[in-house]
Order: C-alpha cells, then sequence, then structure tokens
C-alpha cells in the first residue's frame, strides 16, 4: 500500500514509519516546515495552517491509507493545539473521504474521556470527527488509544530515564498516585502495520497498553532496577510546589512536565489491553523489559 504517514520524523511517527516498510509499504512521510531540512523528499505538510480539506486533497492522489500520528502536548504559537489536534486532522479525514482513502489510523491518546484540559477536549473532537465519517460509511477508521508510549526519542521517556539514575527522588503527588499501563513504541508501531496489514478489518477504537498497570513512581523504579541500580529514596513534593514547578515549566518549551501534564495526572491512564495484544499477536512488552526491548 502507499500510505501517507503523518509526523514521520517524530518519536512514534519514526518507528511506524520502519514498521510499516518492513511489512512492505510504500511510506509517504509527511514533514512540518521545521523538519524538511531533516527529511528530504517528504510530503511538506504544516498542521498549523493545513486546516482545509483543499489543502489535503492533492496529498492523497495515489494514496491508499492515513496514519495520523501527529501530536502536542500543549499550546503554542508554532503548534496551536486546536489546529493540530482538531482542525487539521478533521479536514485531512474529510479530505480521505472526498478522495476515497477509507483507511485510516489516528494515533490519539489514553485517559482522556472525562478530562477538561486543551489536550484532551481536541484529541475527543477529532476522534468525534472521524467517528462520524465512519457513521455515514465514508471511511473506515481505527483510533489508537495508546498509555504513556515508552522508546528511544521520547521526551517523557528521556525525563523517566533521568530521573531512574538519580539516587533521590522527590516526586509531585500525583506522580505517587496515578496509575499507567507504559506501552513499547515497538509495540505501537507493529499495532499500526497489522491495520493495515492483516487485521485491516478492524475498526472503532483499540487501546494500546501495556500488560501491567503501576504508578509513574513504580514505573521509574522499574528503570532504574532495570539500570542495575538499587531502590532510591522518594519524598513526595509538596502541593503548592508541585503547582509552582508545573507553571515554570510552561515557560520552557519541550519539557513534558507543565500544568496540562500535572493535569492530565489527575486521573489513571489504564486500560484492558486484550484486543491490542491480538493486534500485535503477543503479550505486550512488560514494563520490566522496556529498556532492554525499546530504548537499547
Amino acid at each position: 500500500m502507499h500510505v501517507l504517514l503523518t509526523g514521520s520524523t517524530g518519536f512514534i511517527g519514526r518507528t511506524v514509519a520502519a514498521a510499516l516498510q518492513r511489512a512492505g509499504h510504500t511510506v509517504h512521510g509527511g514533514v512540518s516546515p521545521r523538519s524538511q531540512g531533516r527529511q528530504p523528499g517528504g510530503v511538506p505538510m504544516d498542521f498549523a495552517r493545513d486546516t482545509t480539506p483543499a489543502a489535503w486533497r492533492p496529498r492523497l492522489e495515489g494514496i491508499d491509507a492515513v496514519v495520523n500520528t501527529v501530536g502536542v502536548l500543549r499550546d503554542s504559537g508554532a503548534r496551536p493545539i486546536d489546529a493540530v489536534h482538531h482542525a487539521t486532522p478533521a479536514a485531512l479525514f474529510d479530505a480521505c473521504a472526498q478522495m476515497g482513502v477509507r483507511r485510516v489510523v489516528q494515533v490519539s491518546a489514553l485517559g482522556i474521556d472525562g478530562s477538561p484540559t486543551r489536550y484532551a477536549t481536541t484529541k475527543r473532537a477529532a476522534e468525534d470527527h472521524l467517528r462520524g465519517l465512519a457513521a455515514r460509511g465514508e471511511l473506515q477508521p481505527v483510533i489508537l488509544r495508546p498509555s504513556v508510549v515508552f522508546g528511544r526519542g521520547g521526551d517523557s521517556s528521556a525525563l523517566f530515564m533521568n530521573l531512574a539514575r538519580l539516587p533521590l527522588l522527590v516526586m509531585p503527588g500525583p506522580m505517587l498516585t496515578a496509575r499507567v499501563q507504559p506501552v513499547s513504541v515497538l509495540d505501537l508501531a507493529d499495532a499500526v502495520a497489522a491495520l493495515l496489514g492483516s487485521a485491516q478489518g478492524t475498526t472503532g477504537t483499540v487501546v494500546c497498553a501495556g500488560p501491567e498497570a503501576l504508578t509513574f513512581a513504580q514505573l521509574v523504579a522499574s528503570l532504574r532496577a532495570q539500570l542495575g541500580h538499587g531502590s532510591a529514596a522518594v519524598l513526595r513534593l509538596p502541593d503548592l510546589l508541585t503547582r509552582l514547578s508545573a507553571r515554570m515549566g510552561d515557560a520552557v518549551p519541550g519539557v513534558p512536565w507543565c500544568t496540562e501534564a500535572l493535569q492530565l495526572l489527575g486521573s489513571d491512564n489504564v486500560g484492558d489491553p486484550s484486543a491490542f495484544e491480538r493486534l500485535i499477536g503477543r503479550t505486550g512488552t512488560h514494563h520490566s523489559r522496556l529498556v532492554a526491548a525499546a530504548w537499547r
């Protein structure tokens, strides 16, 4: 198949591109204006501005399927979250319906139901638009909702690995209580490849989660053990300082810790991994093997 892959230079997109190519597909990698120098020959696209179907129709000529992996954690002038998560994907989905590209894979996120954050509301809006097109029989989409995705190249993964090297951890309260089911980026990419191959008949929403739930603090402890270190001392950061540190993170572009991240920690990021495991044909990578399987 000829696959248009958005976000092909990003953390998840790079891994998905490799998995699709191994499966024999031809990947047409979308690149933003900021990334064109790193991927000559990619398909230029700007998720901050390409908010009409007309902008996408020429890019869909000869395309059999679309995979959207673009996402941001916070709003910025260069990457407005409403455009990146909702307006532009909706325009892309409409263009797919108009051009007869029925197979669409949307990489969304787990834990967004009920969350009032802009991250969650914009992600849900794109999902709702895609489901509306599916209900009218115009597309055959799949929405993937991964828990925390772990692997080399991910900003949050790098943060967890850096924390795992420290003998003393001072953690915000939510990181001691909120649960996640970390999923290997390689497993997630294999699921995308399956959806364009052996599982082409799969539609709807698929939770993508690892086999065991644990708190962020337990995840860092697991990574620390995998690095060969003993247990670290863990202290709880007072709530006032937690909020202050998140606001400080708001001022530093690219840092995964910010007010939006703190709000997202208000609920668990967990789910039943059985449908995901059926897609990839095996049990997902356990958190105790993430360093060997997804980092090295």
